[in-house]
């Protein structure tokens, strides 16, 4: 049954994407309030759906920022995104390019200032990174960015990327670190939605002016400890290794 209920819940949230996306797109088109209105309302349609249908409930905690800022945030599925869709009033994320070209989605990320990434490796993906997010200014909003890169599944230890302390660094903005336990319910990649309780929490914001290098490291080790925590609240279990 639990099968059932996820696939029943993703045709249904897919098809809701479809369809307000459809009929918002004037909306959105007209104007960037209008895409964000847009956008929230599916986030908001999708969790109560998910909570209805699957069982799974989401809490939120710790300070929401509501001004300028850098949000850096674990990543474990899509729901870790429409979650932050629903808090933040002028979020823009910084996603990876091939998504500007999917279908819907593309459409609403572009219209609100979100910032196409190529995947790659050195400074040029960094700098290009960088630059597009200066050419948009000092505009309010908060600047969503995933150190890690991608999503990434419970009991997985991934590296932090460069790029989210080079951010934080040349914009000078206040960082907020956000925890979750969200993969331990819908992991990536897996077809399965599983009832409890989903939590995303605020940690205590980093103001700006912290070396790169101390930067990174503080925001990988409040990230992962939190977020560690809350997995093990939500009953997931860290595989053990054998010493020797």
């Amino acid at each position: 049954m639990l099968l059932v209920r996820s696939i029943v819940f993703d045709v249904l949230m897919y098809l809701l994407m479809l369809v307000m996306g459809i009929l918002c797109a004037p909306l959105a088109i007209w104007s960037k309030e209008g895409a964000y209105w847009s956008m929230r309302k599916y986030a908001t349609y999708s969790i109560w759906l998910l909570e209805k249908i699957c069982g799974l409930k989401v809490e939120v905690r710790g300070h929401v920022p509501s001004g300028t800022c850098i949000v850096c945030s674990k990543h474990m599925s899509f729901l870790d995104i429409l979650v932050l869709a629903t808090l933040l009033p002028r979020f823009k994320f910084i996603m990876k390019a091939e998504l500007k070209w999917a279908p819907v989605l593309g459409l609403y990320a572009m219209r609100i200032g979100t910032i196409p990434v190529k995947r790659g490796k050195g400074g040029g993906v960094v700098k290009g990174m960088v630059s597009d997010v200066e050419k948009q200014g000092q505009e309010e909003g908060q600047t969503i960015i995933y150190p890690q890169g991608t999503r990434v599944l419970p009991g997985v230890k991934k590296p932090y990327k460069v790029g989210a302390a080079v951010l934080y660094e040349r914009l000078g903005q206040t960082c907020y670190p956000v925890a979750t336990n969200i993969g331990v319910f819908w992991g990536r990649r897996s077809p399965y939605r599983k009832p409890g309780l989903a939590v995303m929490e605020f940690l205590d914001p980093i103001p700006p002016g912290m070396p790169l290098k101390s930067f990174l490291t503080t925001i990988e080790d409040k990230i992962e400890t939190r977020s560690d925590a809350l997995m093990v609240e939500a009953g997931f279990v860290f595989p053990t290794s054998d010493a020797g």
